[in-house]
């Protein structure tokens, strides 16, 4: 097992939002030419932009997500449908915008930036990939741990100093997304190993699995959770059975929060980065926008330890960060009506009796 007292994590300075302005946020919301509550999850939101940013009239500037792709060694062990390589082809199609999420990000006028942060494969040089790679993959947890406490620590470094370059820029809303065969699996393992939930409840078909196929999985995943038996403090358990992109997600999260970002929250994969990043910093969570619930198995009681309540329920589950995609409108809806819908007094309409 990992020591995690050998854990060199950078040191993030996250603090909840001030509530000072809270109670002028909520008339203007309220004061608003609608009945009270009538636009729903999007007055929350539109409260929560305006707290993230202390601020009455809140902007969204230079959206982004952040797509990590890393390989896991445990694939070895026939936990996925696809074969490894998958990870690295996906890469090249993201590059070429051919994928799902350069399909919605593009829709929603979100930029992507595709970060290799282990894949077990060696990319020429592009201008759309950032090179961060720790390793070619992760190794097999069903062994020994997935990385070692310096290779953790580096790659929550490097999501973070990434995160840090965009909000140099500008950008003060962002999400992660994620690819690499065999990471559904990954952040099973993390779900039971931080968040308490019985295994059983974590485990899904990933990339489709069949029920032969799942049976298999559930073992395989069965034995490396006993190689470690838990509760796991949250960076034992990421060094023990993350991805390098899992973990570079869990800094980039930690980055966003300290930059004081609104953070759009992906699916399963995204949320096992959060449930670590959040366990070290609780007002992480405070920031968070939680895009949809996926039909990843375990997803639901992702969020239900989070405490979160998702936008959408689609029945997605390609991840990629495509639900963040998508939710990038509706909260951008949410700041527009705050910053441009009439008041009662503005627009002399006559406000409730009583």
């Amino acid at each position: 097992m990992v020591n995690d007292d050998t854990m060199q994590v950078p040191r993030f300075a996250i603090e909840a939002p001030s509530r000072a302005i809270e109670a002028a946020l909520r008339a203007k919301i309220d004061g608003k030419t609608k009945p009270l509550g009538a636009l729903g999850r999007l007055e929350a939101l539109a409260l929560q932009a305006g707290l993230v940013q202390q601020t009455l009239s809140p902007r969204l500037v230079r959206p982004q997500i952040l797509l990590f792709a890393g390989d896991h060694g445990a694939v070895a062990e026939g936990i996925s449908a696809y074969p490894q390589e998958v990870t690295w082809q996906m890469v090249h199609n993201f590059l070429a915008s051919g994928a799902g999420i350069n399909v919605l990000a593009r829709q929603a006028g979100v930029a992507v930036q595709v970060v290799d942060a282990g894949v077990n494969h060696d990319f020429a040089p592009h201008p759309g990939l950032r090179d961060c790679k720790i390793a070619r993959g992760t190794a097999n947890y069903l062994r020994e741990p997935a990385m070692s406490a310096a290779q953790c620590a580096r790659a929550m470094s490097a999501g973070a100093e990434l995160v840090r370059e965009h909000a140099a820029r500008g950008t003060n809303i962002i999400g992660c997304g994620e690819m690499g065969i065999g990471n559904t699996a990954a952040a099973s393992l993390l779900l039971h190993a931080i968040g308490g939930v019985p295994l059983a409840d974590c485990i899904g078909r990933g990339t489709g699995l069949d029920d032969t196929a799942l049976e298999r999985k559930r073992a395989i995943l069965a034995r490396a959770a006993a190689r470690c038996p838990g509760p796991l403090a949250p960076l034992e358990a990421l060094a023990e059975y993350g991805g390098f992109e899992i973990a570079m997600m869990a800094g980039a999260f930690l980055a966003a929060a300290e930059a004081r970002m609104l953070i759009l929250v992906d699916g399963f994969i995204a949320g096992a980065a959060l449930l670590a990043a959040s366990r070290l910093h609780p007002a992480l969570l405070d920031y968070c926008v939680f895009a949809h619930v996926s039909a990843e198995a375990g997803h639901r009681r992702m969020l239900d330890v989070l405490g979160a309540e998702p936008l959408l329920a689609l029945g997605m589950r390609l991840g990629e960060g495509t639900g963040a995609a998508l939710a990038y409108p509706i909260v951008q809806s949410a700041v527009a009506f705050l910053d441009e819908m009439a008041s009662f007094a503005g627009a002399g309409v006559s406000e409730k009796k009583g």
